[in-house]
């Protein structure tokens, strides 16, 4: 699905979500939607399915999704964030949905085997009683199955474990072999391993604008981020440490020292240190936070989003 929009503006009463967004995403391009609490992520994806009205002009293939929208639904797949709380059983909330999509239900079996689910031992109790983990399986194992042209994914693997996202992006490459032509991906999501594995462009909003519209590798090259870590004797040229933007460690560790940098940055930081101190190094550990840096914004009241629900 190739999706164009033009000048959109959204507003909730006096709170203005979406500011003139102006965005082209080619078919099967796969996009990482980010940005902080209230930047209006999750109004522009309800938008672009038609979910909500807006100024402007917005297309999937060149059609209205507000005009044409159940024609449009039926090539789109959406994972949301939080899973609706269904109280029919696992059982019959399936058999709607794949009389609703025209899905065979041992296709949907199959899939959610793959990330370690039952679905037939699950049939009889409640979707609403089935932990986070669980629902956030079926709805991925929904969502696969459908094989449709446009995949909304809004922190898809928020609520799974090591095992079951690396399953996750196992099978996500396999049904876009399967498909043939590659899907058109929208995954909201601030996890470094998510937008390594599945995307190849950023989209990066804040205060409800777009602020950045290119290559992921880029994008992550600016915001993913390493913690570098050295040991040394107490009080050994502390203010040079200072001075390269180490602090120190909060463990009574005098002689442990902390920098945060960018995956840029994060390879000249550490020459320096290791010819700064070629000896005298008692350990230097390196590792990769989770999750992107994303600067917080604020809304037009002033208060801060950090933390928050997204408006909208």
């Amino acid at each position: 699905v190739q999706i164009e929009l033009r000048d959109v503006h959204k507003w909730f009463g006096a709170n203005h979500v979406l500011r003139g967004i102006r965005l082209e995403v080619p078919a099967g391009r796969r996009i990482g939607l980010i940005g902080p609490n209230g930047s209006g992520k999750s109004t522009l994806t309800r938008v672009i399915m038609g979910m909500l009205s807006c100024e402007g002009s917005v297309r999937l293939d060149g059609a209205d999704p507000a005009e044409q929208g159940q024609e449009l639904l039926r090539r789109v797949a959406y994972v949301p964030q939080i899973a609706p709380q269904l109280f029919a059983p696992v059982g019959d909330v399936l058999q709607a949905v794949c009389a609703l999509r025209d899905l065979p239900l041992a296709r949907v079996k199959e899939v959610a085997r793959g990330l370690g689910l039952d679905v037939d031992a699950l049939a009889g109790r409640p979707f609403r009683n089935l932990s986070g983990g669980m629902k956030q399986k079926l709805l991925i194992a929904l969502a696969l199955s459908t094989r449709a042209s446009l995949l909304i994914l809004d922190e898809p693997t928020a609520s799974l474990d090591a095992w079951s996202r690396d399953r996750f992006f196992h099978l996500f490459q396999e049904v876009g072999q399967e498909v043939g032509e590659p899907a058109t991906l929208i995954l909201c999501s601030h996890r470094l391993e998510e937008v390594r594995h599945l995307v190849d462009h950023v989209v990066a909003m804040q205060d409800g604008k777009i602020v950045y519209d290119g290559a992921a590798e880029e994008y992550l090259a600016q915001r993913a981020l390493s913690v570098i870590e050295v040991s040394l004797d107490a009080g050994a040229d502390a203010d040079w440490l200072v001075e390269q933007g180490f602090r120190q460690g909060v463990r009574g560790d005098a002689g442990r020292w902390l920098r945060t940098v960018t995956r840029e940055a994060k390879m000249p930081a550490l020459a320096s240190v290791t010819q700064r101190f070629d000896g005298r190094l008692k350990d230097v550990n390196v590792r990769e936070l989770e999750t992107i840096d994303v600067p917080h914004v604020k809304t037009d009241k002033g208060r801060k989003t950090e933390g928050g629900a997204e408006h909208g």
